[in-house]
């Protein structure tokens, strides 16, 4: 015969938890993100049932149960009865009832944290833990331009806790047309003030830095050394050799994109992290192309909305590297055809004959 569980009310729940009794959140990471009873336990009812006693050792402790309305602690408390557990209850009218009556609640953020982020805390792959390693990760953005754009806005949205930006050039007229970091009033402005102060209007609590330098041989490890992820926006191929070389070197991995008229390219590069496994940029285009053979967006022309669409991918290439979720592109480059709207994968493998995937083979 099935064991009784009782309810009781969130007044009793509380008195009793100030006695000694254990009060266990069963709600899922993301609704803990919003606050829970103080001193409760937060653990998610699939983790509490799969291995409860980690969280309870003693099967004779003095067990609450709590969730949202009360369905999900009732459930639980009866999984833990069938595990042998004798003394469990459950809240009636849950965390929403806690909150009607004014009982104290715990956060772990303050409420511009909890309100800005809340649609990513309520995703499970995200969560309260996924929302403080964004917080606390680093991107290094190369070009403050039509790529660097997108990729620096939603990144700042999403709460990345730094970001630096290197371009040495100024807002031109003319980048106005797909550079949405910029405006009218920003002409002739450094592209590394104007998009601190987008960036800081956006998300005031993501630290920007602003490096208004040309990306050197001699500036380089500098520069990129303490990256979590390095971000190409350039717009030409001596700085995309140079990032993807240094990348491999530092063991970074690199969200690579470009565009030309109506298409555009976006890839992940991680031959510096897993050598012999993934390809860099070099084993894609082993020499750059010869002059005239790939005019750039100055010469060529470009569909202003398209470094958008690619720099949205390499948002979400970063995002995806900095919460270790997902499948990124690589090994894969997706080329997308704007005019008939049109996505095609390439599979991309290391080249044996890379000379810089070879030097990262040998120094592992």
């Amino acid at each position: 015969m099935a064991m009784a569980i009782s309810e009781i009310s969130v007044t009793e729940a509380h008195r009793r938890l100030r006695t000694g009794a254990v009060l266990v959140d069963v709600r899922e990471a993301g609704e803990h993100a919003l606050g829970i009873p103080a001193g409760a336990i937060a653990c998610a009812r699939g983790e509490l049932e799969s291995s409860p006693t980690t969280w309870l050792p003693d099967r004779d402790a003095d067990v609450l149960l709590i969730c949202g309305s009360g369905r999900r602690s009732m459930l639980a408390a009866q999984a833990l009865a069938g595990q042998g557990y004798s003394r469990l209850a459950s809240v009636a009218g849950g965390f929403s009832a806690w909150l009607v009556a004014g009982l104290p609640v715990q956060a772990r953020h303050d409420a511009d944290f909890l309100d800005r982020y809340s649609r990513h805390l309520r995703l499970p792959q995200v969560g309260m833990a996924g929302q403080e390693a964004l917080a606390s990760s680093k991107v290094v953005l190369v070009g403050a331009g039509g790529l660097g754009s997108p990729v620096a806005f939603y990144l700042a949205a999403a709460g990345v806790g730094r970001i630096r930006i290197i371009d040495d050039d100024v807002v031109d007229r003319s980048n106005l047309q797909r550079q949405i970091l910029h405006t009218e009033a920003r002409i002739g402005m450094p592209k590394v003030e104007s998009a601190a102060i987008s960036l800081g209007a956006l998300n005031p609590s993501v630290a920007i830095e602003s490096v208004r330098e040309r990306l050197t041989a001699d500036n380089i490890d500098r520069l990129l050394g303490d990256a979590d992820v390095v971000v190409d926006g350039a717009d030409n191929f001596p700085t995309r050799y140079l990032l993807s070389d240094a990348c491999v070197r530092l063991r970074k991995p690199l969200v690579y994109g470009a565009v030309q008229r109506f298409e555009g390219q976006a890839s992940v590069f991680d031959a510096g992290r897993r050598p012999g496994q993934s390809p860099c940029y070099r084993c894609l285009f082993p020499e750059p192309p010869a002059a005239g053979e790939a005019p750039n967006c100055a010469e060529a022309g470009v569909l202003g909305v398209l470094p958008g669409l690619i720099g949205m991918i390499q948002a979400t290439e970063t995002l995806k590297l900095l919460l270790g979720q997902g499948q990124t592109l690589d090994g894969r480059l997706l080329h997308v055809e704007a005019l008939g709207m049109r996505f095609r994968e390439v599979r991309l493998s290391p080249d044996p004959d890379c000379p810089v995937c070879a030097l990262a083979i040998a120094a592992r």
